[in-house]
């Protein structure tokens, strides 16, 4: 899953446009095509067809927009898996994701950490996502 809606320019200076989304989405799509059988990446972003407009060489490429929200967000990941199963519902993964926003303090304070991006915390939150996804009806 690749996201790419928060490439803009750096606060300090010097302005900078920040690129790191884009730089991994290019390592996936890369390593996709050299590993078809291995791997395969979505793209989504805020606004529908941006990202094809900002990389001409993805033309062709469904992205999902998800429209800055997190029922769009949701709605994205439906859609970047429908052809998945067990099929998920927005319904379903709001209520994990309610619930996983009342965790996120305890799991932060047990690993140390400052941020949900530190390797431990992180890890965590992806077991106690899984965790509160069985537990549902």
């Amino acid at each position: 899953m690749h996201d790419i809606s928060r490439v803009q320019l750096d606060p300090g200076p010097p302005r900078a446009p920040r690129f790191d989304m884009p730089f991994e989405l290019g390592l996936a799509v890369a390593w996709g095509r050299l590993n078809p059988q291995r791997h395969s990446w979505v793209g989504c972003d805020e606004i529908a067809h941006r990202p094809v407009r900002s990389i001409s060489d993805l033309a062709g490429t469904d992205f999902h927009p998800h429209h800055g929200t997190v029922a769009g967000g949701l709605a994205a990941l439906c859609n970047a898996f429908v052809g998945r199963t067990p099929r998920p519902t927005v319904p379903r993964m709001k209520t994990v994701y309610r619930q996983l926003r009342r965790v996120i303090p305890e799991l932060k304070a047990n690993a140390g950490a400052h941020s949900l991006f530190e390797a431990r915390v992180f890890n965590d939150l992806v077991i106690a996502a899984r965790a509160l996804w069985e537990q549902l009806p």
